[in-house]
């Protein structure tokens, strides 16, 4: 009778499956409003009739999130019945690094000790590794609406020209 010897996972087969596992918790979710607070996704704030602060959370790459930011803006622009909106400040909160994901690090140590008679001295090395994945972000967009043409400003945008072009995602 044959039996098979199953090989046992190693330790840094362990390792890559976990940072495996935690990346995949930590992405952007689908483009939607925001669910609770602390969520990813949009929301919105009124600020006079034809102002707005839009708001979209997510994790990851700053970029997606702020082209889901003006995603909502356009969509908002569109629903209040106007044609174009002009981005007047932009905030952009909890920037991850930009290298994200799983980052190694390594550290050197030394130290002495006397006492009495006696003295001693060390020296350390270490790895780190960064398991928490991309960190979270924000792009709060506060944006006035028109209608008609658009102004020629480098901050204004066509609504429908921004859903168009990101309504894709």
């Amino acid at each position: 009778m044959k039996t098979r010897m199953l090989a046992r996972p190693s330790g840094l087969a362990l390792i890559a499956a976990a940072v495996l596992t935690l990346g995949a918790c930590a992405s952007l979710a689908p483009y939607g409003p925001q669910m609770g607070q602390g969520g990813q996704g949009y929301s919105e704030a009124p600020i006079e009739s034809n102002r707005y602060r839009v708001t979209y959370n997510g994790v990851g790459d700053p970029g997606p999130v702020a082209d889901y930011a003006l995603l909502r803006a356009a969509e908002l622009t569109l629903d209040r019945g106007y044609d174009w909106f002009e981005v007047t400040q932009r905030w952009t909160d909890g920037r991850p690094d930009p290298r994200g994901g799983v980052r190694p690090s390594v550290s050197i140590g030394a130290g002495s000790a006397r006492y009495g008679g006696y003295s001693t001295s060390g020296v350390g090395v270490g790895l780190g590794l960064n398991l928490t994945g991309p960190g979270a972000t924000s792009t709060t967009l506060e944006v006035v609406m028109g209608r008609g043409t658009k102004p020629d400003s480098p901050y204004a945008y066509d609504a429908r020209d921004v859903t168009r072009a990101l309504g894709w995602r």
